[in-house]
């Protein structure tokens, strides 16, 4: 059974910075991709960025490049997602999510095929 847990959420100011976690496991991710995604109050789930667990590649929404890094550990079967310069807009609930195989879209929620719980980062003005 796949389990993603995420932490590292919390209140933090604008121009702060936090540093979420993702533990994956129930099984090998390698040829998976992990994403991040958020969703605000009243919006739809959004892409932030995406890592494969083999290979050096990243994907970043426009809205956190140069803000936002991810990166993984392989022998800890984990990714992170550190968010520097932190906005209010950058408000909301985070989930990562693992998604099998390549060639599909890695902006779209529809694609990933396991969520965890989500945790929440808020950003005061």
């Amino acid at each position: 059974q796949v389990q993603l847990v995420e932490s590292g959420g919390g209140l933090v100011q604008a121009g702060g910075s936090l540093r979420l976690s993702c533990v994956a496991s129930g099984r090998t991710f390698s040829n998976y991709l992990m994403g991040w995604f958020r969703q605000a109050p009243g919006k739809e789930r959004e892409f932030v960025a995406a890592i494969r667990w083999e290979v050096p590649s990243t994907y970043y929404a426009d809205s956190v490049k140069g803000r936002f890094a991810i990166s993984r550990d392989n022998a800890k079967n984990t990714v992170y997602l550190q968010m520097n310069s932190l906005k209010p807009e950058d408000t909301a609930v985070y989930y990562c999510a693992a998604q099998r195989g390549v060639f599909r879209d890695y902006t779209s929620s529809n694609e990933y095929d396991y969520w965890g719980q989500g945790t929440q980062v808020t950003v005061s003005s």
